[in-house]
């Protein structure tokens, strides 16, 4: 907004110059000369470009006092446009301007994206773990620092703003995302941004930070689906690395890698999915994609746990699996 303002500065202040140098001639020489020949030798004379006067300047002691008048004081209101038109350009401001538009553009056009609002300790792993899904991703964060170090891992749309703030969110897509995660440092800015989100979608999965467990029911009052603590999850895992330090270890590696895809993920099956009505041994899951099925589980139920081969695949049901990304997203398309 910033650039924006001095811009409108510059123009507004170049606009202003020439208008009261057209309107200076205009009332010198009584309204007789066209408007437009007034306008033509204010700009001759601001930009001194040598092509003779319009209007009969010499001899005339009133427009040749405004004349000089304009040009001293309006030549430097011009120069001072041109340079920080100059600077604008040199300094890269305009081009991050239209950079700015076009992503906005590109971000309208996306749908069933992920939408995470703060940048953080905790929202720069969260993006790269999604990335590493290859699901779309928006960012919402008002620190140009913590935007510098997401992008340094890849080139992901932004929103540079308040994630509280109803236009950052709609800018972000919200209407026609799939999810939103919002790891804002303050549980009072979650909770506002939970709520909000909520009623600018009523379909959108919503997964919120939680400092404090006390939050816990106000955030899913509010519209959170899932509320994740990371002091909850730390303790946990720390239980897990003195207990069980060979299958964290392995999960570490699968997500850790540099170079693995290997994920756990879920697939939703649609009655017109090419899964649907079939046995899973005949639906070609493990053999034709590849995926390992760790788990299947009915609307409303429990989730089985390793489903027999016989077990026959329904419309509304989710199976997890485990398997490569890339294999993932192929069984996600015809399922």
């Amino acid at each position: 907004m910033a650039i924006k303002k001095r811009l409108f500065v510059v123009l507004l202040g170049i606009f202003i110059v020439v208008m009261v140098g057209t309107n200076g001639y205009y009332m010198l020489y009584g309204g007789h000369s066209k408007f437009l020949d007034c306008m033509y030798m204010t700009v001759i004379s601001l930009t001194g470009v040598g092509y003779g006067e319009v209007l009969q300047v010499t001899g005339n002691v009133p427009a040749q006092i405004f004349t000089m008048v304009l040009i001293t004081f309006g030549m430097g209101i011009i120069f001072y446009g041109i340079s920080a038109m100059t600077a604008l350009i040199v300094e890269g401001e305009l081009s991050g301007i239209l950079k700015g538009q076009r992503m906005q553009k590109d971000i309208s056009k996306m749908k069933d994206h992920y939408i995470v609002c703060g940048g953080g300790e905790t929202g720069r792993p969260l993006i790269a773990e999604l990335r590493s899904n290859q699901e779309a991703v928006v960012l919402i964060e008002q620190d140009q620092a913590h935007i510098d170090l997401v992008r340094d891992t890849g080139d992901i749309p932004y929103i540079e703003g308040d994630a509280t703030e109803d236009q950052n969110l709609i800018a972000a897509g919200i209407e026609n995302a799939a999810g939103i995660i919002v790891c804002l440092p303050s549980d009072k800015d979650c909770l506002y941004v939970t709520m909000t989100a909520r009623m600018l979608n009523r379909k959108l999965r919503i997964i919120s930070r939680m400092t404090d467990q006390k939050h816990e029911a106000k955030l899913r009052i509010a519209g959170a689906d899932g509320v994740v603590s990371p002091n909850a999850i730390g303790a946990l895992r720390m239980a897990s690395e003195m207990i069980r330090p060979t299958a964290v270890d392995f999960l570490d590696q699968m997500l850790r890698s540099s170079g693995g895809t290997l994920r756990f993920n879920q697939l939703a099956l649609s009655e017109t999915g090419a899964f649907s009505g079939k046995t899973i041994g005949e639906s070609g899951i493990k053999d034709k994609y590849r995926l390992l099925i760790v788990g299947l589980k009915e609307e409303p139920g429990n989730i089985s746990f390793n489903p027999p081969p016989t077990a026959t695949l329904k419309g509304g049901m989710k199976l997890i699996v485990m398997g490569d990304v890339a294999d993932i997203q192929k069984a996600k398309k015809v399922c």
